[in-house]
């Protein structure tokens, strides 16, 4: 025998109570098998259910989480200019770890904005209104007051990136030292003695670790060091093409190139271009991050891969340790303690291309 889906007149959803009536159950008892508890016979269990499919029943999320004092929801906060965000893959990446990972529970991701403090004021009186349960904070400089405002609100929260070695927030990074390291021995290994490097901006702890580890590599090799082969950029395409062309103004020596992201080094690769160097014969190229700009440039280049999905999926998981939950596959949020490391490292690996 077949059931037939019931609609009451109107085209409107069913209830609660009607679903109630239509199992022979109390509304409290539909209420708790919606919510997962296990407090309900397995016979009860299947007449509600029967009901919910036959009826076409769909809970009331926004009334189930206001009930319980949660918005079901995480921000992801991101204090960059709009453009930067939509542009760089990195940024990308991220929010498919973070969404991928929520996606396990049935929470909301919410992106937003705050470059500016317009944006930072209404983020707070946002969060301040209970309109998130938690927040995945991205690409935070030291200096950034972000931090601080949402630890007086307080709301959970997670960053990506740490701002200093002693991080006090729950964080998700990669080996920036160690990966760059790596970059810049492979260069000595091909050969390479007059390595430069292209800079984030240093107020941004992944970038100024970044350059401790091409410094690190260097030194291990004997070789001396040489701030005239150091140039800061903004891990923007516009500004890895000033930095080497201000690099081949100081150093037109150079025979190698370490940039701290893709973008730059797809910038770096253009005034290379239009100085007359080629890639690899005269100037070998080497970024980090292992984006899909790695593998479209000409040549291939060489990057360091960070598990950019994972450092997602990672920060997601932190957070919602933070906020002390955990999915129970029905979308329900269940109460839990939060174990676990609250600082993550992840580590990074060389993948060589025809650029070096």
């Amino acid at each position: 025998m077949t059931s037939r889906m019931y609609r009451p007149r109107g085209g409107r959803l069913p209830t609660l109570e009607e679903v109630a009536a239509r199992a022979g159950v109390g509304r409290g008892t539909v209420s708790r098998v919606i919510n997962g508890s296990p407090r309900v016979s397995a016979r009860t269990r299947a007449a509600v259910e029967r009901a919910v499919a036959e009826l076409g029943y769909v809970p009331n999320r926004a009334a189930r989480a206001l009930a319980a004092n949660r918005a079901d929801a995480i921000a992801l906060v991101v204090p960059e200019p709009e453009a930067r965000f939509f542009a760089e893959p990195y940024f990308s990446d991220i929010v498919s770890g973070v969404g991928e990972a929520l996606s396990e529970t049935g929470m909301q991701l919410l992106l937003t904005f705050a470059g500016g403090a317009r944006e930072r004021r209404r983020l707070a009186q946002y969060l301040a209104a209970h309109r998130a349960d938690g927040v995945l904070l991205v690409s935070v400089r030291a200096d950034d007051p972000l931090p601080e405002l949402l630890a007086r609100i307080p709301v959970p929260t997670v960053i990506s990136g740490r701002r200093s070695e002693a991080e006090p927030l729950p964080s998700v990074d990669s080996d920036n030292a160690e990966g760059a390291r790596t970059a810049v021995t492979h260069l000595l290994s091909r050969g390479r003695r007059t390595i430069a490097t292209i800079t984030g901006r240093l107020a941004v702890y992944g970038a100024a670790c970044r350059l401790d580890g091409y410094r690190r590599a260097l030194a291990e090799a004997g070789h001396a060091p040489d701030e005239g082969l150091v140039a800061v950029a903004d891990f923007t395409e516009e500004g890895g093409r000033r930095a080497m062309t201000e690099l081949l103004a100081r150093r037109p020596d150079l025979d190698a190139v370490f940039a701290a992201s893709d973008v730059m080094a797809a910038g770096a690769r253009q005034a290379l271009r239009t100085a007359g160097r080629r890639t690899p014969d005269d100037v070998a190229l080497v970024g980090f991050d292992d984006s899909a700009i790695a593998r479209l440039m000409d040549p291939p280049l060489t990057s360091v891969r960070q598990p950019i999905e994972e450092m997602g999926r990672a920060m997601a998981r932190l957070v919602l340790a933070e906020i002390g939950t955990r999915g129970n596959g029905t979308g329900t949020l269940l109460a839990r303690p939060g174990p676990g490391p609250r600082q993550i490292i992840l580590p990074t690996e060389l993948v060589v291309r025809d650029s070096s």
